[in-house]
């Protein structure tokens, strides 16, 4: 399955193979550049292994994780990219996850003012969220993705096989964006996952086609998130702190769990607001808790939520903003909350707890 984002690049959702990299050929590029971490090396480059022999490579691992997506991580992809001869000519093949995808998307988009770039996510967040639209960037100052760009890579290659490397609760994390992209945009979508909670048995192919798709029309509808491209934004104002919150702590988070209490409290949000209806609200609650659990967020850290929250880049003015829902498949975008009713929702959230 081929899908083309804008007329900018293809996404690829298919096993990679040799005519993947007869693709890269013909694009004449002086050498590749792979840049991958300590899981992605061991457990994904070697499905690559049989299509770089002989060519120009230059290798560059990164340690692996959120906490080490900043600046110096990237200053240590540029200086081997200059140490390796890498020129205005080369492609790099980024080789992981959500990280990897953003933060080598960003220095690629950078080095010498711009080289081009490969997505090949190996987790299902990765594959259903980052490969598509564009958006690069890196953490700083503790607020997620606050420095960066918008700029395409030169295609995606998506694999469900690299899904089988991941472990469970991996796999879980990457399905909160597939809930997410069904809850603002597919209610039907919506009422076939609800039904199911054994992510093993999922037909991965027909998941992340239909998933990917829906992001796709958002994006090309609006590629720089003026408008309607805010509603992917769905639980990840609150999600965003809370996952900053615990990303320093032994109990921290996956992306998808802290997105799961942003779907939560942010339904919460849109039921005080009188858009969504306590039916649909209890409905996504009892359905994120069963499949992630519940986490407690400290009281003592609600003060520093919302500090953390002002600082998303989505507010305008003085307002913390949100994308809520007004039913399943349906979101508003540019909606704001006090703090009073976000420390409400983090209330009603911990008081789910059994």
């Amino acid at each position: 399955m081929t899908l083309t984002v804008a007329s900018d690049y293809d996404i690829r959702i298919a096993p990679i193979g040799a005519s993947h990299f007869s693709w890269l050929e013909e694009r004449g590029y002086a050498g590749w550049v792979v840049l991958s971490d300590e899981h992605t090396r061991t457990h994904c480059l070697p499905l690559l292994a049989p299509f770089l022999t002989g060519k120009k490579v230059v290798y560059i691992d990164v340690p692996a994780g959120e906490r080490f997506k900043h600046l110096d991580t990237c200053r240590h992809i540029w200086e081997a990219m200059f140490a390796g001869g890498v020129g205005r000519r080369w492609c790099c093949l980024n080789l992981g996850g959500g990280v990897i995808g953003d933060m080598g998307g960003f220095a690629a988009a950078t080095f010498k003012r711009g080289i081009d770039f490969v997505q090949i996510p190996t987790t299902l967040l990765s594959q259903v969220d980052a490969s598509v639209g564009g958006k690069l960037g890196i953490d700083f100052h503790e607020v997620k993705n606050s420095i960066g760009l918008f700029a395409n890579p030169r295609s995606v290659w998506i694999d469900p096989a690299f899904l089988r490397t991941l472990p469970e609760r991996e796999l879980r994390s990457g399905y909160a964006e597939v809930i997410k992209h069904a809850l603002i945009a597919d209610g039907a979508e919506w009422e076939t996952l609800r039904r199911g909670t054994e992510l093993r048995s999922i037909d991965w192919e027909k998941v992340i086609t239909h998933s990917v798709a829906l992001k796709r029309e958002i994006v090309e509808e609006d590629p720089y998130e003026r408008d309607r491209r805010k509603a992917l934004n769905f639980g990840h104002t609150i999600g965003h702190a809370v996952e900053s919150f615990f990303l320093p702590r032994p109990e921290r988070l996956f992306h998808g769990e802290a997105v799961a209490i942003g779907m939560i409290t942010e339904s919460w949000i849109s039921r005080q607001q009188g858009l969504l209806g306590t039916a649909d609200l209890e409905a996504i609650a009892d359905y994120c808790t069963e499949l992630y659990g519940h986490q407690e967020v400290p009281r003592a850290s609600f003060i520093q939520l919302i500090e953390l929250m002002r600082q998303d880049k989505k507010n305008e003015g003085d307002e913390i903003n949100f994308t809520l829902l007004e039913s399943p498949g349906r979101a508003v975008v540019n909606q704001a909350a006090t703090p009073e009713v976000i420390l409400e929702s983090l209330r009603y959230y911990n008081s789910l707890a059994k």
